[in-house]
């Protein structure tokens, strides 16, 4: 019987960087926000000793180059476990979009996997796997937002934050990704945003922690949507086209391309997406989700076998 986990994407109201490191990454702060839009990872030990992944969505690898995979064969090594584990992805989160879906997983795969196999390894050293995974692997190892520095891998949990009480969130990928490498490296072309004011991160976070969403909304900012959007102006307009129908804020998400506008109901963030859809068609995917607290136990046994 095989064991189900549901895997939240994130949105980053916040990604200031502070420079290059000499080992290569970005030193960088940024607030995060879990979303309550869910993959879904199904776990089943099996005989032998193998990996085995399969997933919804056929254009991603299912072999080692894929984080699900490289999750679970770095859980089983370090908790020196002999037998094998058969995962099944189920996709809805966008893939290259900026919301961290493939981080998600993997951090989903570690929590999984350890609840399959009784917990043999201790909370840090979870996170220090996660963190040699991928840099926003940790911050999904906790369930609630977060403000992330380092190269995104140091994490502080948040409590919930007072001015986002209600609100609802509208996401848009408008049907292509964006390369986190290739935005990365085209910050060398503007050295200011290169080169960040640093503390910006922990006056958003004080700003929402106060009552009123528009007094915050100034302060979100993402560094990487100057490369973004001067390749991609769709993006701009999407940002534009939501403050002019009631968002309080518009953001692109992490190294994009998706983007998203918070408005402080679901009501009025259902309107949006209606004016969004006939303005701009069907060619964009979009979704409305809270900003509420996610379930602390999003897992569950399953009578019913992972699809193959």
């Amino acid at each position: 019987m095989p064991l189900e986990r549901n895997s939240p994407c994130k949105v980053n109201f916040l990604l200031n960087i502070l420079g290059k490191r000499a080992d290569g990454f970005h030193e960088l702060e940024t607030v995060m926000h879990p979303i309550a839009l869910f993959d879904t990872l199904s776990f089943e030990r099996k005989n032998g000793s193998a990996v085995e992944l399969t997933c919804s969505e056929p254009s991603l690898p299912i072999d080692s180059t894929n984080l699900v995979h490289r999750a679970a064969t770095a859980f089983l090594n370090a908790a020196q476990i002999r037998g094998g584990v058969r995962i099944h992805l189920e996709k809805r989160i966008p893939v290259a979009a900026g919301l961290g879906g493939g981080s998600s997983n993997a951090a989903q795969t570690l929590l999984g996997l350890g609840e399959l196999f009784g917990n043999p390894l201790p909370p840090g050293e979870l996170s220090r796997i996660g963190a040699s995974l991928g840099s926003d692997v940790p911050f999904f190892l906790q369930s609630g937002p977060a403000l992330a520095t380092g190269r995104g891998e140091s994490i502080a949990s948040l409590p919930p934050l007072a001015a986002l009480r209600g609100a609802f969130v509208l996401l848009v990928f408008p049907g292509f990704g964006i390369s986190t490498a290739w935005a990365y490296q085209q910050l060398a072309r503007f050295p200011a945003v290169l080169n960040g004011e640093r503390g910006r991160a922990q006056k958003l976070v004080s700003l929402l922690q106060g009552a009123e969403l528009s007094a915050a909304a100034p302060a979100f900012y993402n560094a990487l949507e100057t490369p973004a959007l001067s390749k991609y102006p769709i993006l701009s307009l999407y940002q534009e086209f939501m403050c002019e129908n009631g968002a309080l804020v518009s953001r692109m998400s992490g190294s994009g391309s998706a983007t998203f506008g918070i408005l402080p109901n679901e009501a009025f963030v259902r309107q949006l997406e209606e004016r969004f859809r006939s303005k701009f068609g069907d060619a964009c995917w979009t979704t409305v989700a809270s900003l509420g607290a996610l379930d602390p136990s999003p897992s569950r046994w399953s009578g019913a076998s992972p699809r193959l």
